[in-house]
């Protein structure tokens, strides 16, 4: 646990020649050039994902791992390595991912590790159970208990428009699903110290009781205890959590402890942040409605949004734009397009002739504007599909199929 302590702290603090970045479960702060995602591979211990990972996913699966993998999007893991052997033996696992429901609607940010989270239970089918922290969002945003609970499930009917099986996903609110969760919170809660949880997520004297228990529960779906009804009983079952890199710390919390309790560690697959429309030095917010593009906005407000406030690498200049070009690793619109433009060609055309000034800004901001607008058209068609009895199903404790 000292090490959790080490790393966090390290990850905070600068080293000499290295800019500023401040990376932690609550806020991602970095300086003019973004987050220095090696110095957090670095700091946080975990491993590169490299293209020989890559390469096996695919022979295991037999299926095209998806292109935020190529792209180095999702780009760090724990134990992956070993999730594979486990497949490759005929064993099963589980997956786990989650959302804290701050909001009443996801935005694109949010979007990320569901959108993969389905990948991966289609490529290697598989259950999956998904956390709402109801409890978290209670705990450390201005909302009464009920209006968190009532933002799980807005958010949990936005998470089913993702397109899960539902035969195999189990969505729970936690302040609904304490009951089932709580033996093994327990188990954590006795084997972790107040030391400990400072030391690894910064927490202060004056923070509550709550927010320093609170990461007891969010480690608590790791281990397959938590879930023997939807599990079926199986109380070391191994889990995969794709997650963000900034909810890292959680789970190494979670793997100092896992062994002491005899449970397996859970493994990881990390995501870069998405950034927010201002610029890369911090990930999107869903408290911030100019950080952000939600999947309620209409393809007017969309391309408001853009053309006003994404952050554009080109030059101030149209003589300086076409002589030097734009800065693509700062550039917002360009960014955002390798999350969701899901045609190589056509992203690679748009790098060549904007890193080199002959397209301009507004075009690249068009372009997205028409992707994103698409994306949230169809999910918005898909969310009206999502009756309170599909919402009752996902939500139902239930065994699972697998």
């Amino acid at each position: 646990m000292a090490e959790d302590a080490a790393a966090v702290a390290a990850a905070a603090a600068p080293a000499e020649g290295e800019s500023s970045q401040n990376i932690t479960p609550w806020d991602v702060e970095a300086g003019d050039d973004g987050v220095d995602y090696e110095k957090l591979v670095r700091d946080f211990g975990s491993s590169h994902i490299d293209d020989d990972l890559l390469d096996r996913m695919e022979r295991v699966t037999g299926k095209k791992v998806h292109h935020w993998l190529r792209k180095k999007i999702f780009f760090s893991h724990r134990d992956l390595g070993e999730m594979l052997d486990l497949y490759e033996a005929g064993k099963p696992f589980y997956l786990y991912t989650g959302r804290g429901p701050s909001s009443g609607s996801l935005h694109f940010g949010h979007l990320l590790p569901f959108l993969f989270t389905k990948y991966l239970q289609e490529a290697f089918d598989v259950p999956l159970v998904i956390q709402l922290t109801d409890d978290e969002k209670f705990l450390w945003k201005d909302l009464t208990l009920e209006e968190a609970n009532y933002l799980a499930y807005e958010n949990a009917k936005d998470i089913i428009a993702v397109g899960f099986d539902p035969k195999k996903t189990f969505i729970f609110s936690n302040i609904d699903y304490m009951g089932h969760l709580y033996e093994t919170v327990l188990r954590i809660q006795k084997k972790v110290t107040l030391n400990q949880v400072k030391g690894a997520f910064g927490m202060t004297e004056s923070m509550s009781i709550g927010q320093h228990s609170f990461p007891a529960i969010q480690a608590a779906p790791s281990f397959s205890s938590a879930f023997a009804i939807p599990l079926r009983g199986q109380t070391d079952l191994p889990c995969l959590i794709p997650c963000a890199i900034d909810q890292d710390p959680y789970f190494r919390v979670t793997r100092d402890v896992a062994p002491r309790l005899g449970f397996r560690k859970p493994g990881l697959i990390h995501s870069k942040f998405f950034p927010a429309l201002q610029g890369a030095q911090t990930k999107m917010s869903a408290s911030s409605e100019t950080s952000s593009i939600f999947l309620t906005d209409t393809p007017d407000i969309i391309k408001t949004k853009v053309m006003k406030y994404a952050f554009s690498g080109g030059g101030e200049t149209l003589e300086e734009h076409r002589k030097n070009g734009a800065n693509l690793e700062v550039d917002i619109s360009y960014q955002w397009l390798r999350f969701f433009l899901d045609d190589d060609e056509k992203l690679e055309h748009i790098a060549e002739e904007y890193g080199s000034g002959r397209m301009m800004t507004g075009e690249v901001k068009q372009t997205l504007v028409d992707v994103l607008s698409d994306i949230v058209l169809k999910f918005q068609a898909d969310r009206a599909k999502v009756s309170d009895e599909i919402l009752a199903e996902f939500m139902s404790v239930r065994p699972l199929d697998f």
